[in-house]
């Protein structure tokens, strides 16, 4: 049984007095445990649509996401909200493009705080984050402020934050979509270091050839569906 499995996604955004813009046409995408998928496609296929939507950020139109995790299957649609957020915390794992890092906070803070929402003790998710700031090369950076960190280092710091409650599932849109070649080669090896070392299922969003030739396999989306 597939860790995640995605039917006949649909979703179309709708302007008040304009068109209504589809983005995503009945794409359906199975990810077996402990996977590596690289999902590939022109701007505008619906990559990143797809992604929010595997990660229950945001609604489909029609269709159905199933996560099963220890046994048990949870649709990400159908689940009530309240229950769905305390599920994407425990279980899904999220990098962005723009890393979405909160300013007022401290790196180590950014990296805790899903555990402290998730409810665990204070001293336990900061000698986890450090654990993960270390892993990732950043531990000397624990204490700078978000805008005091460079590209690469604030890309790493989110990828330890999405990886502090020890997720089943690693989404990632376009994680090296805003880093200099020198950085993006850095980030995509720490992500392929980290997929091989914990066996965690990933699927990422990428424009990077090399980063989709460390999957395990590709993915192409095109005109709101999943090709191959």
């Amino acid at each position: 049984m597939p860790i995640l499995h995605a039917e006949n996604i649909e979703k179309a955004y709708r302007r008040s007095g304009q068109a209504d813009t589809t983005v995503l046409r009945g794409a359906s995408l199975d990810v077996e445990h402990g996977e590596f998928v690289a999902l590939v496609g022109p701007s505008g296929a619906g990559k990143s649509t797809l992604l929010h939507i595997l990660a229950s950020l945001e609604p489909p139109d029609g269709g159905d996401v199933v996560m099963n995790v220890n046994g048990n299957s949870v649709s990400l649609i159908h689940t009530p909200a309240s229950q769905l957020a305390a599920f994407r915390n425990r279980h899904i794992g999220m990098v962005f493009q723009f890393h979405h890092l909160l300013p007022e906070f401290t790196a180590r803070e950014n990296v805790m705080m899903p555990g402290l929402i998730a409810g665990r003790s204070s001293n336990d998710v900061r000698h986890i984050a450090d654990g993960l700031l270390d892993r990732v090369g950043v531990l000397h950076r624990a204490d700078h402020m978000p805008s005091e960190l460079s590209g690469g280092e604030q890309a790493r710091v989110a990828i330890a934050r999405a990886l502090v409650n020890s997720p089943s599932l690693l989404i990632a849109d376009e994680p090296t979509g805003n880093l200099d070649s020198v950085n993006a080669a850095a980030v995509i090896q720490l992500l392929t270091d980290l997929q091989s070392g914990s066996g965690i299922t990933c699927v990422i969003a990428t424009h990077s050839e090399d980063l989709a030739s460390r999957a395990q396999r590709i993915v192409q989306m095109k005109d709101g569906i999943c090709t191959s």
